[in-house]
């Protein structure tokens, strides 16, 4: 049905709906076409501003933000350097202490201890 002959068509509906139904009927019949009026206006104006404007944009998605659990320790440019080295002091006194509490095991126990920690520290960071 075309745009145009809507408020036509309603109006000849309402007007043998008037004569059906009887004159009590009248205010609500009106602004039942009223209504319909109203409608194929708003439609018509919504279908121009489409047409000169286009129609509207989409909305933005809300910006990816990266899980990050831990922020990253800030860093030094020597913080790997100085980390061997802390472990190599630390090292010697407590591989002297586990050599001569536990032997040989003890000793063996504070190497794989240091290596430990300098190979965790220098894994990469996801």
């Amino acid at each position: 049905m075309p745009e145009n002959t809507l408020p036509r068509d309603e109006m000849r509906a309402t007007i043998e709906a008037r004569r059906d139904l009887g004159p009590d009927y009248d205010s609500a019949l009106v602004e039942s076409f009223l209504d319909k009026v109203d409608d194929a206006i708003a439609a018509r104006i919504h279908a121009e501003l489409n047409a000169r404007m286009g129609p509207p944009p989409a909305p933005m998605p809300p910006p990816h933000v990266p899980y990050t659990p831990y922020p990253e320790p800030p860093r030094g440019r020597n913080s790997q350097m100085w980390l061997a080295l802390g472990t190599l002091a630390l090292g010697i006194p407590l591989g002297a202490i586990g050599a001569g509490t536990a032997g040989f095991f003890g000793f063996a126990l504070v190497l794989m201890a240091i290596v430990l920690v300098n190979v965790m520290a220098n894994l990469p960071r996801r």
